[in-house]
């Protein structure tokens, strides 16, 4: 290409044009909020729910460490997810594949953010629940979004465990340990969590095949994916009765989760009966709820017992 008047032109111009200046706005995004508040207050409910006594401050550090460690490991995912990203309408607007920020911002943000997340956690806190931070960040960067995600269908039941370990991340900062309690509010998640992103990945199977993405419906096709969905539901019976046997809830609780469950089975039985997006895209949606009002009913049945 030519140059007029000495102003490069054409390939020059593109090598010369400045980088793209990511806004504050943009920054908020690769921390993935909306998932963000669903780790902060699962991790907030086990710090409630774990025996002993925390200074609030203290509370406070945890909980602001939690929701910073999952803003570093949202950050972290679309840095090497950015290719992919790019290929699927829900999530080529996002900053990276949009052009409105540099890869190397994206990973020096998030690693900075989960490197200080987990000191502080360690340095304020104590050093078993910043060590649970850690494998957090890490699980969910090394093991989901970098080894599974691309290699196999079961890509989110192995790598859900990321989104399970908030409470437990709670509890011990409360308690120092891991105990029974926090196991079972980790099984809640860890069981809840394949049926939430099948019922996404059903209506969007053609984002993820484009992606070239092993989810489950693109590998197993929608039947099988469906009936894989309602045994998970089934399998939630237990595992979310599972607090008020360990003693953890009380009897408000447990009525109110075995009724969530059956809604969530339910919401199971008609996405295998039905051949639309529908009642794929309701499931979706009611499976946030779900989880949100079980760690709810948590919440409210620990409080309703202190003031008994």
């Amino acid at each position: 290409m030519t140059e007029v008047l000495g102003v490069p032109s054409g390939d020059a111009a593109v090598r010369l044009r400045a980088p793209p200046a990511a806004g504050v706005s943009d920054y908020v995004e690769i921390l993935k909020p909306r998932v963000m508040s669903l780790v902060v207050f699962t991790g907030l409910v086990g710090l409630v729910l774990a025996p002993g006594h925390v200074h609030p401050v203290l509370g406070v550090v945890a909980v602001l460490c939690i929701a910073i460690g999952a803003g570093a490991a949202g950050a972290l995912n679309m840095w090497y997810e950015r290719d992919i990203d790019r290929m699927m309408r829900r999530t080529a607007g996002r900053p990276l594949p949009g052009g409105r920020m540099m890869p190397g911002e994206a990973l020096g943000f998030g690693a900075v953010l989960g490197v200080g997340a987990v000191v502080i956690m360690g340095l304020a806190v104590n050093y078993v629940a910043a060590a649970l931070l850690g494998l957090t960040i890490g699980f969910y960067v090394f093991v989901y979004t970098i080894w599974l995600k691309r290699r196999t269908p079961q890509n989110i039941v192995i790598g859900g465990a990321a989104g399970a370990f908030p409470p437990m991340i709670g509890w011990a900062a409360v308690t120092g340990d891991i105990g029974w309690g926090a196991i079972a509010l980790f099984a809640i998640i860890f069981f809840w969590t394949p049926p939430h992103f099948w019922a996404l990945s059903l209506y969007r199977t053609g984002d993820y095949a484009a992606a070239g993405v092993p989810m489950l419906p693109v590998v197993a096709g929608p039947r099988e994916t469906k009936r894989q969905m309602l045994l998970y539901t089934l399998a939630l019976w237990p595992v979310a009765l599972a607090p008020w046997a360990l003693g953890v809830a009380g009897a408000l609780y447990a009525a109110g989760a075995l009724l969530l469950s059956a809604a969530f089975t339910g919401s199971a039985i008609l996405v295998y009966r039905d051949t639309t997006d529908y009642g794929a895209r309701r499931m979706f949606a009611f499976s946030l709820l779900y989880l949100f009002l079980i760690f709810s009913l948590l919440l409210v049945d620990h409080v309703g017992e202190a003031w008994i």
